[in-house]
């Protein structure tokens, strides 16, 4: 792919992806983005500040994770499939690559206390894990729809130190946590940073979201060689906000590889929606036509998102990535499916992704392709979740 490598490279100087991104945030929040954006470009330059980010995740955070071939899945559905195992890094989910990026980041800019949003829960479990490490104040803002359907994340998260904020206006979910988050930023940008948790909001967030997360994708690249495989024909990831997906795709941008991102269909951005602001971001929303957000939908917390990081709406402009939705109706019988041919409980997130895998196997996938899959997260955070809908009622 000719443009790839420009697709997946550094914004420009507005923070944007071709038509995407930017920093629509209130003045007060500018000089915070500012200095955020000079520490990040400066830390990302140190070779010191590298080597340390990728020894704690090393030392901390259980990487490499390993690529799992999935031999009976794949027999099932006339595939090659291979699994990038996130679900085995530290705290269950991809989440904590980018937060010990950031909360070294913290510390590094002299300040004492991170705050974060959180929709699953497996960001906040990861920003309360990485703060009680480093002896960073924590506090997480969850939608109150989400502490109850996650409300084994919340004790996890209270556990590790971190006070968490029910949020109870608007939808209860992602969208509303995120609104929160920020609006305590403003408050507090002197001794605070917000440890956003995915490739959205205003600029550095996008970039330095998914530089944190490449690791993931460059990992993989590796591995698939070592594997003797190469490059996969397709590279399939959950994408809610899409930091999971920008991670892995960042390491097959340059390839033949087709990039595959799936959406939950309540909040399909790339499928319904349109160019709008939100977030301090300019991207794909879902919206009325007057710019009003409409609520998304998403059996899965961590999907249950309005929108789309901006790099991927410029992916799927240019058509360097391609997205699909997935109904709640195929999730169940997805989870299930890898459950019961490999051994591996996924997140509902993740469970999206198999789930686009099994329907268009023999279809968009043809016999014997090769495909690799991001596995985000494991679904013990979802376990009570599944059990009340498939129980009789």
């Amino acid at each position: 792919m000719n443009n790839a490598a420009r697709v997946m490279d550094t914004p420009d100087e507005r923070g944007r992806f071709g038509n995407f991104g930017g920093r629509f945030v209130p003045e007060a929040l500018v000089p915070a983005c500012l200095e955020l954006e000079s520490a990040f470009r400066e830390a990302w330059a140190d070779e010191e500040f590298v080597e340390e980010f990728q020894s704690v995740l090393r030392q901390f955070g259980g990487r490499p994770t390993p690529i799992t071939p999935l031999r009976r899945l794949s027999k099932q559905l006339g595939l090659n499939i291979f699994a990038k195992r996130e679900d085995l890094a530290h705290t269950g989910s991809h989440k904590i690559n980018n937060v010990v990026g950031q909360t070294l980041l913290t510390k590094r800019m002299g300040k004492t206390r991170v705050i974060a949003e959180t929709g699953a829960g497996q960001h906040g479990v990861a920003t309360a894990t990485a703060a009680a490490r480093l002896g960073l104040s924590c506090t997480v803002f969850m939608g109150e729809v989400d502490t109850v359907r996650q409300e084994l994340n919340v004790f996890r998260m209270e556990l590790l130190g971190a006070r968490v904020v029910s949020v109870t206006s608007g939808s209860k979910t992602l969208k509303d946590a995120v609104n929160e988050a920020m609006r305590e930023w403003v408050t507090c940008v002197s001794d605070t940073h917000y440890c956003l948790g995915s490739v959205m909001g205003p600029h550095p967030f996008p970039w330095m979201v998914r530089e944190f997360q490449s690791v993931i994708g460059n990992e993989a690249a590796r591995q698939m060689r070592e594997l003797a495989v190469g490059v996969p024909d397709f590279v399939v990831a959950c994408v809610g906000g899409g930091s999971n997906a920008a991670g892995i795709f960042a390491g097959f941008a340059d390839s033949s590889a087709r990039l595959v991102g799936v959406e939950a269909a309540g909040g399909a951005a790339v499928r319904s929606g349109s160019p709008g602001v939100l977030h301090g971001m300019r991207s794909l929303l879902l919206q009325d036509e007057f710019g009003q957000i409409e609520e998304a939908h998403s059996i899965s917390a961590g999907l249950d998102y309005p929108g789309i990081g901006p790099e991927h709406a410029h992916l799927a402009e240019v058509g360097r990535a391609e997205y699909y939705a997935i109904g709640d109706e195929d999730v169940i019988g997805a989870l299930k499916l890898l459950s019961e041919s490999e051994g591996i409980i996924p997140a509902l997130e993740t469970a999206h992704a198999i789930a686009w895998i099994a329907r268009e196997a023999g279809g968009l996938l043809p016999k014997d392709a090769t495909v690799l899959v991001n596995l985000s997260g494991r679904g013990d955070k979802d376990v009570a979740q599944v059990r009340a809908m498939l129980s009789p009622s």
